[in-house]
């Protein structure tokens, strides 16, 4: 790219997931008194936090909106300094760099990526990249194809979780809110990123709006990921336990700076087309979280990874 920034488009805005506000003002600077107005009020919060000079991408930009609701859009774009609403998505095919799906429901991927990845753009999928056989499928064909297409949770670029790697732990325990489906990413990526590939079988104890699920590495750590739809203040949460004195209590708490260090790197990406780690960690993630719910419908039975990887 050279001096040139990297152009990108933020699309797509569910309910609950305030991603277009954060991450296109993380990357452009944002406007105080818009942002004021975001309902999501923990985003203003911690942008508040740093400097307003400090905040952006020098060689980034966030240039095009598109939203679900076409009455948000004008909003995040005052708020988040981003010069052009589109009415479509697909209307940004020719005017970008790289595309940011910002949803973060693992049903409906494949739709919103679809036009973007037969343009031939890179595309950054919020987390889960997908949750169903079918969906997971249609990425691992377009990545074999060619597609440029990376997803992860923030958390995986946490800097608290520098206390935990490069040891020996027996148990390693997360937590996070909302639903397995949705979150359990948030609690399943930072643990990966300490141990590595290598999970065998997944075991999920679930009640109505809870998930607590065991998992099985072939490194003989035992893990446990929990997601608990009401667990705001818990959420974020790691315990790692090993021999002797080796505890450990880690909150991933610094919002801002997990999501800065998470578009550093999709900007990096963008501009080299080097992945910032391989696609099959985010493969046997996905696989994780599927075997999961396998495990919920067959009332919390033992369901080994390699027999979702043998239905892709």
């Amino acid at each position: 790219m050279n001096a040139k920034k990297l152009r990108i488009a933020m699309l797509g805005m569910i309910p609950g997931n305030g991603h277009p506000y954060s991450w296109s003002a993380i990357v452009n600077g944002y406007n105080p008194e818009e942002m004021a107005k975001c309902p999501y009020p923990a985003i203003a919060n911690y942008l508040g936090e740093q400097p307003l000079e400090n905040v952006g991408i020098p060689n980034a930009q966030v240039t095009h909106i598109w939203t679900d609701n076409p009455m948000d859009a004008p909003l995040v774009a005052a708020a988040s300094k981003i010069p052009h609403v589109v009415k479509n998505m697909e209307d940004v095919i020719g005017e970008v760099d790289l595309v940011i799906i910002a949803t973060d429901d693992g049903t409906d991927h494949v739709r919103r990526a679809r036009p973007f990845v037969e343009a031939d753009i890179p595309v950054f999928v919020d987390k889960p990249l997908a949750i169903t056989r079918e969906e997971l499928r249609q990425f691992i064909a377009w990545k074999n194809a060619g597609a440029k297409i990376l997803s992860s949770s923030g958390l995986r670029y946490a800097d608290d979780l520098k206390k935990i790697e490069r040891r020996e732990w027996l148990w390693l325990n997360s937590i996070t809110c909302k639903t397995w489906e949705r979150y359990g990413i948030h609690a399943l990526e930072p643990l990966f990123k300490v141990v590595g590939p290598g999970f065998t079988h997944v075991r999920n104890e679930s009640k109505a709006d809870s998930s607590i699920v065991y998992c099985d590495h072939k490194c003989g750590v035992q893990l446990t990921v929990c997601a608990f739809k009401d667990a705001i203040g818990s959420r974020e949460v790691i315990n790692a336990y090993g021999c002797e004195k080796h505890e450990c209590l880690t909150t991933i708490h610094k919002t801002y700076h997990v999501f800065r260090n998470q578009l550093l790197s999709i900007v990096e990406w963008g501009i080299t087309g080097v992945d910032p780690y391989p696609f099959e960690e985010t493969l046997e993630l996905m696989a994780i979280i599927i075997a999961g719910i396998d495990s919920r419908k067959q009332n919390g039975a033992l369901v080994s990874v390699e027999s979702v990887f043998a239905t892709l």
